[in-house]
């Protein structure tokens, strides 16, 4: 009796450990979250704040020294070329002018003096070389003194806006130094400083658009210049947005609000984006992401991707709308595992 019951016992363990193993090797659904891809869905916009420069500065000083007579121009104000824009003393390089013509004079006087008698070979040749040499030397000497009269006067090489004057009147200007500058504004340049996360994001040809509260104005960025060096301590890119300003009302120093905007109807299918922790790389450095068919498994989906703004990554090909992917949980899935979302 007692070995029959022995017998039952082992029996029931056996069936018991038997439909335990059966249990443990249905596998549970790994649990994930996901997102639909919706047609036409777009990144963020991202906005920056960027100050407004001149196009070009030219730099506008007198060669010589002199005590500065007068400044015609204001700060702001609008020049021509060839505009009057200041004058220093020309007292020194009058008197110079007034001597250099008396030796132009002499020597000409000497020149038609002796060419008769070097015409009539009565002159030595040696003679007649010095003396057309003074007359040239003359000639070079008043083309220098009429200069250095001219260089009294500062005048606008360029058109533009009149920058910051360094040197007022009763001041002396002294050789190459910036008296004033005069600024291109028809076109202004916004600059903006751009994390070195971002700077591949931009390229010459995206979007922007351009507010300046000062003026209220607010218009479409340009093509853009990228610089190749980053801040040492800030790590970011200043890039140059091309702004065009054919009122000037836009200044140099005022304080702009750039928004890069994304592209739209970008690659096959529209213009999707996703996490960019949705977005995996398999051992042969290929782009996929994990979507989710009719029955609940995971299936790994090649993607081609685009631009990335903040958190988002644009994909640009491998999707359809109505496609869901999975963001997060992806760290235990393989192809084909069944998922619950």
């Amino acid at each position: 009796m007692k070995a029959k019951i022995l017998l039952l016992t082992i029996a029931i363990a056996s069936f018991v450990a038997c439909s335990t193993d059966e249990r443990a090797k249905v596998k549970q659904p790994t649990r994930v979250k996901t997102e639909t891809v919706t047609a036409g869905s777009q990144l963020e916009d991202v906005a920056y704040v960027g100050i407004v420069e001149e196009n070009k500065s030219t730099a506008v000083s007198f060669t010589g020294m002199g005590l500065v007579n007068k400044v015609y121009v204001s700060e702001g104000q609008s020049v021509g070329r060839g505009q009057l824009l200041a004058t220093i003393d020309g007292t020194q390089a009058r008197n110079i002018l007034a001597g250099a013509e008396a030796q132009m004079a002499q020597a000409n006087d000497a020149l038609a003096r002796y060419s008769k008698i070097h015409d009539n070979g009565s002159l030595p040749e040696i003679q007649w070389v010095e003396i057309q040499s003074k007359v040239a030397q003359a000639k070079s000497q008043l083309a220098i003194a009429r200069k250095n009269v001219a260089d009294c006067r500062l005048i606008a090489p360029v058109s533009g806006v009149v920058g910051r004057i360094n040197v007022n009147a009763g001041e002396t200007a002294m050789p190459s130094q910036a008296v004033l500058s005069i600024l291109d504004v028809n076109t202004v340049k916004i600059k903006v400083s751009i994390p070195e996360g971002e700077i591949g994001d931009i390229n010459a040809n995206t979007p922007s658009s351009v507010f300046v509260e000062a003026v209220n104005l607010s218009t479409q960025g340009g093509r853009i210049e990228k610089s190749v060096s980053a801040d040492a301590l800030t790590h970011t890119y200043d890039i140059r947005i091309n702004v065009k300003n054919p009122k000037r009302t836009l200044l140099p120093g005022m304080v702009a609000n750039v928004t890069f905007h994304s592209a739209s109807n970008v690659g096959d299918g529209g213009d999707y984006s996703l996490p960019l922790t949705a977005v995996q790389k398999n051992a042969s450095g290929k782009l996929f992401v994990w979507s989710i068919g009719n029955d609940s498994l995971v299936h790994r989906t090649p993607v081609a991707i685009g631009h990335t703004a903040g958190n988002r990554i644009a994909i640009t090909s491998g999707l359809k709308a109505g496609q869901r992917i999975v963001v997060e949980g992806y760290q235990k899935l393989s192809e084909g595992t069944k998922v619950v979302f």
